[in-house]
């Protein structure tokens, strides 16, 4: 069973909403949205770094240690932002999976 992402995201709008609406969270409290959005956020600058890491050193423009740990970086970004992917969307199976 494939989940789209497209239905993650409504899913998770839904959610928010619900919560925004029963006034869940103090003033001057981050929630789980705020989070997860600031983490994409860095998640994306890391990945554009190590992309214009490795287009400088293509002008010869930087060194190649930067490079590598730029790249580095966002190939383990990358690789976080999978895993996590893979750990919702196996929860979310889970969860449709039982028994009313």
């Amino acid at each position: 069973m494939t989940i789209a992402p497209s239905a993650a995201a409504a899913a998770y709008n839904a959610t928010a909403k619900i919560a925004t609406q029963s006034g869940a969270g103090a003033a001057g409290e981050s929630g789980f949205g705020d989070f997860l959005s600031n983490a994409i956020k860095d998640s994306i600058g890391t990945l554009k770094q190590g992309e214009t890491m490795a287009a400088a050193q293509a002008a010869g423009q930087a060194d190649m240690v930067s490079v590598v740990n730029a790249v580095n970086n966002a190939e383990i970004t990358l690789d976080t932002v999978v895993a996590i992917r893979d750990k919702v969307i196996s929860a979310y199976q889970s969860i449709m999976q039982m028994p009313i």
